[in-house]
């Protein structure tokens, strides 16, 4: 069975994290996002994964080839050598990967590679079976679906899309596409080449044709797209591990509050707080008497005596003074300094930058 993963272009909205990096191989909970969606198809029995990639092909398919090995798969990059595609366009750009082979009607996935959850890909499968038409999605429930294009679809008809609704001003429903995918093989048959969105351009008709069916997801789910949804991400994925295995990812125990993970190079410090909702790299060095909470290390970041961290993504290799507070999504690029007892809100400050005075309101430091 095959995959296609939306890898898309540059992630400016993970800036400036993905100044250094491609998106999809930033360390989620010191996992590269995008392995952990591999991991998850391979789980539901695929064995030949396309990257639609308009950014850094390279670079994802060298970097790649260590898990393509690992779990006994095939890894294709599928570029969009121009401009990006849209959704649509992209699948297009693929379509001789995801071509099945003579007398197979095989379905295949799509997903949005900004998306973390409870990955429900064995279940897809079997509700795609069942209802026999062209395509499937996943929804997701959200508390707002004013803000939202919602899709409204007939339990009573086994889950079919009646029609998609952008930011309804009076309620018609709370779900929204959460960017999972299961479609035939004829479903290339609509789709070119071109820019064009599978949301808006071609599900529509899919709708209108009875083709397209809704499964709600049971569970998690996240875009985390952007540092303030990566960081909430991170707690839900943590949440998630706790309650699966029925115990905190660590014992809270010597500073430590579960749920945290902490890679096993990691070296902390006497005295410290760690957690909740902490992830720390690989070789990350804490010294003494730290508080960190709410907080995303990289690898190799170092964060020195007394400092205090709350709602934070620390770039790779970054070094973090003595008494430093920094806080309110504040997220720092690959190899930043910042100098002793300095403030930083909210600040978001690119790579190889060293911070000498406090950032005491909310900014972009180039």
């Amino acid at each position: 069975m095959k995959a296609l993963i939306l890898v898309g272009g540059y992630g400016t909205r993970l800036r400036p994290l993905t100044l250094t990096k491609p998106k999809s191989l930033i360390e989620f909970c010191n996992k590269p996002i995008v392995v952990h969606q591999i991991e998850a198809l391979v789980d539901a029995g695929v064995n030949h994964i396309i990257l639609a990639v308009c950014y850094q092909a390279d670079q994802l398919e060298d970097e790649l080839k260590i898990y393509e090995k690992k779990l006994g798969i095939k890894i294709s990059i599928s570029s969009e050598i121009k401009e990006p595609l849209g959704t649509a366009g992209a699948i297009a750009q693929a379509k001789k990967f995801l071509l099945p082979a003579p007398n197979c009607n095989k379905p295949f996935f799509v997903l949005n590679s900004d998306i973390i959850c409870n990955f429900p890909f064995k279940e897809m499968i079997v509700f795609h079976e069942n209802h026999g038409k062209e395509g499937t999605l996943v929804v997701t429930k959200v508390d707002e679906p004013s803000k939202y294009g919602v899709v409204v679809y007939s339990a009573e008809k086994g889950g079919e899309v009646e029609r998609f609704t952008e930011k309804p001003k009076i309620f018609v429903s709370n779900k929204i596409n959460a960017g999972l995918y299961i479609l035939s093989p004829s479903f290339l048959s609509r789709i070119k080449p071109i820019k064009t969105s599978i949301e808006k351009d071609v599900f529509p008709y899919m709708a209108d044709e009875g083709q397209l069916f809704a499964l709600d997801l049971k569970g998690y789910w996240m875009d985390v797209g952007q540092p303030k949804d990566f960081l909430t991400g991170m707690c839900m994925y943590m949440d998630f591990i706790v309650k699966k295995q029925n115990k905190g990812i660590n014992d809270v125990k010597n500073g430590i509050i579960a749920p945290v993970i902490i890679d096993e190079t990691a070296d902390i410090g006497n005295d410290c707080i760690i957690g909740p909702n902490v992830v720390i790299g690989k070789n990350c060095r804490i010294e003494e008497g730290v508080r960190l909470k709410n907080t995303i290390l990289m690898p190799g970041a170092k964060i020195g005596q007394h400092s205090w961290l709350d709602h934070c993504i620390i770039g790779w290799n970054s070094d973090i003074g003595k008494w430093v507070r920094i806080e309110n999504v504040s997220v720092l690029g690959e190899n930043v300094e910042i100098k002793d007892e300095i403030y930083v809100n909210g600040g978001k400050i690119l790579p190889h930058k060293a911070i000498s005075t406090s950032i005491r309101e909310p900014q972009i430091v180039l």
